[in-house]
């Protein structure tokens, strides 16, 4: 534990000795009373003890099974998982609210998830990543502290500093997995009027999904695998990058229901800058029918060296950059939503962005696959999703096409995926009346390769030629 963090607790816990002053040691023949305090006084609620007291606790209970059906020759996988969470968030006092939640994870059954395939060498790919990714043999200790955080409201703002959850385009929860990824440092929401919101920060620590520890931002990137340079080499950039943190910064304008744009700015210090804007709009609207479009622009340009003097050992070649466009158009009505969805990534270069941070913020994203590390790319996705009258049901079907360079053109294919077809078909269902909480949640992916693969097996596990069947039971509180 850092200093920082060190000093919080001690000041917390100072400030609520002054403000409860009880005896520190019990006679041995009371009952044990650790977690005791004096009684409250319901009337008075402006004190610090009536805050936390006040406070209210979540909990999160999740199973997961995944298996992965590889091509005939190659290693199959499952896996099944389980585990609970709690998170704890206190009323506001004077404006603040201390939050902090943790979680843990069990292997319930799997495969050897130690065991490479003969064929290729690779490990499973997906079903590691429901445990720990750093350690595959640990079926018991997977647990982390997720959300430890101080946060300040002002007006209808706050300012929050800590560990804690972050949506954004490229930053995000990416929580296809038993746990989402989480930041530390410092961020802000700031809402001016109705129109204008701004929101950004600086954050120097993370902790992925599929893992357990805290890292610095760039002893996290590269705990995936990290692919090749663009010379062909195997990537060598963990642990051997140089950066201050990340600095993230986002202005959305809504004039109205009917528009909305966004622009954000991405810094990775001394490694990459990646800028992003969108457009959202409705074109028209008649009763419960509407038909709306989208727009995204990526630009991304390498920062000096991109984090190392050695090209062995950078994230991002010198001087590299990327372009993307992505764009959609979408008829929703009270019981169903379809949309075409097309993205281009220019060959100028490879678009990057630490997998460990996020997934793609593309239209034509889908899950279980990235488009992230590859250049010169036309993807185009059709998606339909039906919604039940009381919304407790909902299923949906997506196609995606996805044109990917040559998997031997390292300068523009960092993984070495081969073009593919991609099909997703999922079901969602929240119980309600005595089962209420609970939420079932079905995913059937299969991707389909339509390029050479040059008869070598390690451009098709675990990322063509496969089916993947996800099924999780969710119980929150």
């Amino acid at each position: 534990m850092n200093f920082v963090w060190f000093t919080l607790i001690v000041s917390l816990l100072v400030i609520l000795c002054f403000s409860n002053i009880q005896a520190q040691h019990q006679d041995l023949q009371e009952k044990p009373g650790i977690w005791k305090s004096s009684e409250l006084d319901s009337t008075d609620t402006n004190n610090l003890l009536s805050a936390f007291r006040r406070g209210k606790f979540n909990g999160h209970f999740r199973y997961f099974f995944m298996a992965t059906d590889n091509e005939s020759g190659l290693t199959d996988y499952f896996a099944n998982a389980g585990g609970g969470g709690l998170r704890y968030e206190t009323d506001k006092f004077k404006g603040f609210q201390f939050g902090v939640s943790g979680f843990y994870i069990f292997n319930l059954g799997s495969s050897d998830l130690t065991k490479k395939d003969s064929a290729t060498n690779q490990l499973s790919r997906y079903e590691l990543g429901l445990f720990d990714v750093e350690n595959p043999e640990n079926k018991n200790d997977i647990n982390r502290l997720e959300e430890f955080y101080l946060k300040y409201h002002f007006r209808k703002s706050y300012l929050q500093f800590g560990k804690f959850l972050l949506n954004s385009p490229l930053i995000n929860l990416q929580d296809g997995r038993m746990r989402p990824s989480v930041v530390e440092g410092i961020w802000m929401e700031l809402f001016s009027g109705k129109l204008f919101k701004i929101e950004g920060g600086f954050l120097y620590n993370f902790s992925p999904r599929s893992t357990t520890k805290w890292y610095s931002g760039v002893k996290s990137i590269g705990l995936y695998p990290s692919g090749v340079q663009t010379g062909g080499m195997q990537s060598n950039y963990f642990n051997n990058l140089n950066s201050n943190g990340t600095g993230v910064l986002g202005i959305s304008y809504n004039r109205n229901a009917r528009f909305k744009i966004s622009i954000w700015n991405y810094t990775i210090d001394n490694i990459l800058n990646s800028a992003l804007l969108q457009s959202d709009f409705t074109i028209f609207k008649e009763k419960k029918s509407t038909f709306s479009g989208g727009i995204q622009l990526i630009r991304q340009d390498a920062i000096q060296n991109g984090g190392n003097t050695d090209p062995l050992k950078t994230y991002i070649q010198k001087g590299s950059k990327s372009m993307v466009f992505s764009g959609r158009i979408v008829f929703k009505n009270s019981f169903l939503e379809t949309s075409l969805n097309y993205t281009r990534i220019t060959s100028h270069g490879r678009y990057l962005f630490p997998r460990e941070w996020g997934r793609d913020p593309f239209y034509t994203f889908m899950p279980r696959e990235r488009n992230e590390g590859y250049g010169d790319v036309h993807a185009s996705v059709a998606k339909i999703n039906y919604f039940s009258k009381s919304k407790r049901f909902t299923t949906g079907l997506a196609i995606g096409y996805f044109e990917l360079p040559d998997v031997k053109d390292f300068k523009l294919n960092k993984y070495g995926m081969p073009s593919y077809f991609q099909l997703n078909a999922e079901v969602r269902y929240l119980f309600s009346g005595k089962l209420q909480g609970f939420e079932l949640y079905a995913l059937f992916v299969s991707k389909i390769k339509n390029d050479t693969t040059y008869d070598n097996p390690k451009y098709i596990i675990n990322k063509v030629g496969m089916n993947l069947y996800n099924l999780v039971l969710n119980y929150r509180f």
